[in-house]
């Protein structure tokens, strides 16, 4: 695989450029810089608009939380289930997940070789690697299921055409890229590192990991090193999380950041209102804004409602949110974060996107403690985390899994999670997804209702692009129901 690296001038035509360097695996891995940029250059696919940003939102809508909105019909065929192998988000989804796996494997290959780098980056570079490619596999296998392992020698060799794995294989796959991010990773960064993943985050993942694994002690034990550990406090306020300055954020284990004038970060505007500067895709439901008690503040937090004030930095004081700027009557506050007035208004394309939170690690190891103890198991837990969002909620007493649903559905409303947990609990016998997705959801102000058919096993996973199986001849099969 080559990297070539060119040094532009506006002034210039593309023809006129001088290429400055070329280089490949073989001369590119010489020294600590080299190691750094590498690393680097995986975390920048985490802005791609057709990787984390819009493709990965939309394996969510498909939930009763959201209503799709927007002009694609790749997503609205997602939202109802009526997708197939040839849909253009599961064609993205896939291209950008084997990137990350590509390049976190010629960083674990390479990294390990150069010798002109001090031991603590080359420790860290090594874990950062491991910890994406387990996320890479991670998202794979939560989508699809059965995939292909790219091993070390296949990407020595260049054979990208392996056959699928079975989904047991792609979870010892990252559980042991897991471990070994978690044995080089730090416990945390000095402001000048800040956003790069940590010992924390590799074992946030893990614990999701083995919660999907059902393996409910490992989860605890992995869990239990996040939550108790003073580096991944919760914020002092949920709201805390979904502001301008989230970066300093203990509770963020993992976040799409980006650099104003350097790099921007796409992911907000797909939930702002277009109105407002972004495309009003993924709206929420009624039905979520009614799973709030009536002094939960993170209703507020979460969701923008008619009647609303907003200050978009434009120079024009607060604006009000209308019933026009949305579908279904709301909209996401927590995604709604806006420039200044100093800087131009408009969305913030700086603001660090969670994609991972400390809360939801309390909240799985509060699930595994309820499914292997029992009700009441997980109340300490649960009751931390709506103790954080407001002293007047009443705290949980022999909480069983209705209580520890309804709090992971409001902690993380908006968040990527309430489709694949849907989908988890219901493999467990623990909901009957078909029969929540099929009930009529009101989608004021409209009068419409979305209802959905799951058919199991088929929707548990989505369909291995047609385009790839194209390209195996052979070697890749679709999943069954496809």
């Amino acid at each position: 695989m080559a990297l070539v690296i060119t040094l532009t001038s506006a002034c210039k035509k593309a023809l006129d450029l001088d290429q400055k360097g070329v280089y490949n695996t073989d001369n590119y891995f010489r020294n600590e810089a080299d190691a750094v940029n590498a690393i680097t250059g995986i975390y920048s696919l985490l802005e791609g608009e057709d990787y984390i940003s819009h493709a990965e939102t939309t394996f969510d809508i498909a939930s009763d939380d959201y209503w799709r909105s927007g002009d694609h019909s790749e997503d609205e065929a997602i939202e109802n289930l009526t997708y197939d192998a040839s849909n253009a988000q599961v064609r993205y989804s896939w291209k950008w997940k084997y990137e990350t796996v590509n390049r976190s494997t010629n960083c674990i290959i390479n990294i390990a070789k150069i010798t002109n780098i001090t031991d603590a980056i080359k420790k860290r570079s090594m874990g950062e690697a491991y910890f994406f490619r387990a996320f890479g596999y991670w998202r794979l296998m939560v989508i699809y299921g059965e995939v292909p392992i790219i091993t070390n020698e296949d990407y020595l060799t260049q054979n990208f055409n392996v056959p699928k794995s079975s989904v047991e294989e792609v979870r010892k796959q990252i559980e042991a890229d897991l471990k070994q991010a978690v044995d080089m990773l730090p416990e945390s960064y000095t402001a000048a590192d800040r956003g790069r993943v940590s010992k924390g985050t590799a074992l946030g993942l893990l614990t999701k990991l083995y919660m999907y694994w059902e393996k409910f002690p490992e989860a605890i034990a992995a869990g239990q090193q996040v939550i108790t550990n003073p580096n991944y406090a919760l914020a002092a306020n949920y709201q805390d999380n979904f502001t301008r300055a989230n970066e300093n954020s203990k509770e963020i284990l993992f976040a799409v950041q980006a650099v104003q004038n350097v790099i921007q970060n796409d992911y907000t505007i797909y939930y702002i209102p277009r109105a407002w500067g972004g495309y009003g895709f993924s709206q929420p439901l009624q039905g979520l804004a009614d799973e709030f008690e009536a002094n939960d503040p993170r209703k507020a937090a979460t969701l923008l409602s008619v009647g609303d004030q907003m200050d978009l930095g434009d120079g024009n004081g607060l604006t009000t949110f209308t019933a026009d700027l949305s579908e279904t009557g709301y909209s996401f506050r927590k995604y709604a974060v806006f420039n200044t007035v100093g800087d131009g208004g408009g969305p913030d394309h700086t603001y660090a996107v969670p994609l991972m939170r400390s809360a939801d690690i309390y909240l799985l190891v509060a699930e595994a403690q309820i499914r292997t103890q029992g009700a009441g198991a997980g109340d300490a837990l649960i009751n931390q985390v709506r103790r954080r969002a407001s002293a007047a909620l009443p705290p949980v007493s022999g909480a069983g899994m209705t209580q520890l649903i309804h709090e992971r559905r409001v902690e993380l409303a908006g968040e990527g999670e309430r489709h694949q947990d849907l989908m988890r609990w219901d493999k467990a016998q623990i909901v009957d997804i078909a029969a929540i997705y099929n009930l009529p959801v009101s989608k004021a102000p409209l009068d419409r209702n979305k209802t959905i058919n799951f058919i199991r096993p088929k929707h548990y996973y989505y369909p291995i692009p047609q385009e790839e199986i194209d390209k195996s001849k052979g070697v890749l099969v679709q999943n069954p129901n496809f």
